[in-house]
């Protein structure tokens, strides 16, 4: 039921690491928290409370590992060379581990819905804002969009001054400015994008409630889901929304 693959991502130049649950069923990428690695939704029972949907065949699930953040927390590391690496992570989602779970589903076209919570949440709506031909729906809790506050001061001088890898990485930044004419927006207006929160401690609604009239002024489908005060941004909050969700997909 479970299997784990490992190579040397040139895109990324390290070696990196798929994890999946499951033999059937719809493919779900779900993105770890900050620091978090491919097996993290494991250990904190992600896992165990989706095991009916696994056994059932209605989901497979992939992880991978989330190095990005860890480089957002160290001030070791420029804005620009974070926003580069954000930038070619991208390009290793959809260039290695999307053919990688295509391959695994015996499929070359199969759509893959994105999930995760905190940054994984900024990463599962990074995901499908920019490659909606891959990408079917994304689902985001307790969402953290604004990554630009993580690494705004560290170079001294503005994030958006001439820094591409963070503009494009960044769906707050280049998605109002979006071509209402390219064809990333059309395919991305018959996507669908949740958004879920808690109302207790660590939350920030605010953020998705941003990232929501973004996206509904550019046309693109989208719901916001509030879950009240009783639930706090972390795994307890993260594990009763993702089955409810995930039991909803087509």
């Amino acid at each position: 039921m479970k299997s784990v693959t490992r190579w040397n991502s040139p895109r990324v130049e390290r070696e990196t690491t798929l994890a999946r649950w499951g033999m059937v069923g719809t493919p779900v990428l779900l993105f770890p928290t900050a620091g978090g690695d491919a097996e993290e939704i494991e250990r904190m029972l992600m896992i165990k409370v989706l095991s009916p949907l696994l056994k059932a065949g209605k989901i497979k699930v992939y992880s991978i590992d989330s190095f990005v953040p860890r480089t957002w927390s160290d001030d070791e590391y420029s804005a620009r060379y974070c926003s580069w690496l954000q930038n070619r992570f991208d390009g290793y989602i959809y260039n290695e581990v999307v053919p990688a779970i295509r391959k695994d589903c015996n499929s070359e076209d199969i759509e893959i819905v994105v999930a995760g919570a905190s940054i994984g949440a900024f990463n599962a709506m990074a995901s499908i804002c920019r490659h909606p031909d891959v990408f079917k729906q994304a689902i985001c809790m307790s969402g953290t969009y604004d990554v630009e506050r993580f690494i705004r001061d560290r170079d001294g001088e503005p994030m958006r001054r001439g820094n591409l890898d963070f503009y494009f990485s960044s769906p707050l930044q280049y998605l109002p400015r979006l071509d209402p004419s390219s064809e990333q927006l059309r395919l991305l207006r018959q996507r669908f994008v949740l958004m879920a929160h808690g109302g207790g401690r660590w939350e920030d609604p605010k953020q998705d409630w941003t990232m929501a009239k973004i996206l509904g002024s550019k046309g693109v489908p989208n719901r916001v889901d509030p879950w009240g005060e009783g639930y706090c941004h972390d795994w307890p909050t993260w594990r009763e929304m993702l089955p409810k969700y995930l039991a909803e997909i087509d």
